[in-house]
């Protein structure tokens, strides 16, 4: 039985520079000096932009760049202007869709070397660990079998689920190991135990990946343009924007995807899967069937009331933590982020739309996901390094990186957060090479 779930899990690690897109848009950006002009059509922007700079505890850079203005730009971010002797306008405000002075080598050279080694033993203990709890738990409470443990028992497990989910994530991009197959068998077991299909979700998250920040062509959390956020009926727009239900969205979309996009994670003939892929696929939708099958055996043997205590509950919990965690590093009403189409989007640009977020004691416990703008742009850093690397990399990315807010012991302060996202974020413009979330004021 191992044999054949080592022959069947085969998985490549992903390359150490991540190819082009699939789409073939282009990757480059302008590192001219910052310079953006005015137009009848075209609020003032950025204009004479001086020192640029970024800051560290040792050294400070400063950077004078010069970029043309996007063709198309749709409601860019409010700029304050302040008036000199001579009524020349002088712009402060950073612009964060404007094209970084600096490539993707050089963060990836701002960070130690060591940062980039992969130890199957270290990631493994965090393995042996995170199911201990989980079985640990799971025992603490039908020992005690009363309501009193019960919603603490759903809070603590659904969170160690998800930290399964993390670690098995790991597995997916190859930050788990330099073994392909010990990657793809722990990666499976993990995965499988918290009903995801390992191969689908490993795939399409490797397109999300791949083509973050591109309207279009991202697959994660992307926006809905205009037109087909018009298309939705009142109560479509209603559910996708009205709390709790977008934290219920995952398994749905392992099913049919987002809006605008067709096929399903289960299916080796999704338009997500290449033909070479249709194995994996059918081996991680086999693995998915044998976990629901024995949840099925276990409610005959034990009941559905206690595996739906033990397991259901904490399951809904997980999908909730893991459409919390991902939305908000993609969403930001402080910080209006930006969305690529065309010639504008690239790798890099696109990577630097995310946010980090602090979610206090949790950090640990999800193996510090929410350390999240380092692991986009190089997804093959083991999670255990992520810290340091963004400490390294700070001073070259400036304030294209935005510092978290520091969290409480609990992060509820990311609730209000949530909400007024919500509130906000909604669909972007038909049209415009750099577009932010607009307001459907009817919602």
């Amino acid at each position: 039985m191992a044999s054949w779930v080592l022959s069947e899990c085969g998985l490549r690690p992903l390359p150490k520079t991540y190819p082009k897109p699939r789409t073939g848009f282009s990757s480059t950006f302008n590192n001219n000096p910052l310079k953006i002009k005015t137009s009848p059509v075209f609020p003032p922007v950025l204009s004479d932009l001086k020192s640029i700079s970024c800051c560290s505890n040792s050294r400070e850079k400063k950077w004078e760049v010069n970029v043309s203005a996007p063709l198309r730009v749709s409601n860019p971010p409010p700029i304050e202007e302040d008036n000199d002797e001579n009524d020349n306008k002088v712009i402060d405000e950073f612009n964060p869709g404007a094209p970084p002075p600096f490539k993707l080598a050089d963060i990836k050279n701002a960070i130690p070397k060591h940062c980039w080694v992969k130890n199957p033993w270290k990631s493994m203990s965090y393995v042996f660990r995170d199911i201990a709890v989980v079985f640990g738990l799971a025992a603490t409470a039908a020992y005690f079998n009363n309501w009193i443990v019960w919603p603490l028992y759903w809070i603590a497990q659904g969170t160690m689920f998800w930290a399964l989910f993390v670690l098995g994530h790991d597995c997916g991009h190859g930050s788990f190991s330099n073994n392909p197959k010990l990657n793809s068998v722990v990666g499976h077991l993990l995965h499988s135990s918290i009903l995801v299909p390992y191969h689908g979700w490993r795939i399409s998250h490797r397109t999300h990946h791949q083509n973050h920040g591109h309207v279009e062509n991202d697959e994660s959390w992307h926006p809905m343009s205009e037109k087909l956020y018009n298309g939705l009926d009142y109560l479509s727009k209603k559910l996708r924007f009205t709390f709790p239900f977008p934290l219920l969205a995952y398994p749905i979309y392992l099913w049919v995807r987002s809006p605008g996009k067709s096929g399903s994670h289960y299916h080796p003939d999704s338009d997500l899967f290449t033909p070479s892929e249709k194995n994996d696929v059918l081996t991680s939708t086999a693995c998915w069937s044998a976990m629901v099958a024995l949840l099925v055996g276990l409610s005959f043997a034990v009941g559905p009331m206690q595996v739906l205590k033990l397991y259901g509950v904490p399951y809904v919990i997980f999908v909730m933590w893991l459409d919390l965690v991902t939305y908000l590093h993609h969403h930001g009403h402080e910080d209006k982020l930006p969305w690529y189409r065309g010639q504008e989007w690239s790798y890099l640009r696109g990577g630097l739309t995310t946010i980090d977020r602090d979610y206090g004691w949790i950090n640990n416990i999800h193996h510090d996901i929410g350390t999240h703008v380092i692991h986009h742009l190089f997804p093959q850093i083991p999670h255990y390094h992520l810290i340091e690397a963004t400490e390294a990399a700070k001073p070259v990315l400036g304030k294209y990186y935005r510092e978290p807010k520091k969290s409480g012991p609990l992060p509820f302060y990311l609730l209000d957060v949530l909400l007024k996202s919500f509130k906000k974020d909604h669909y972007v413009s038909d049209t415009g090479d750099i577009v932010y979330y607009e307001t459907d004021p009817t919602l």
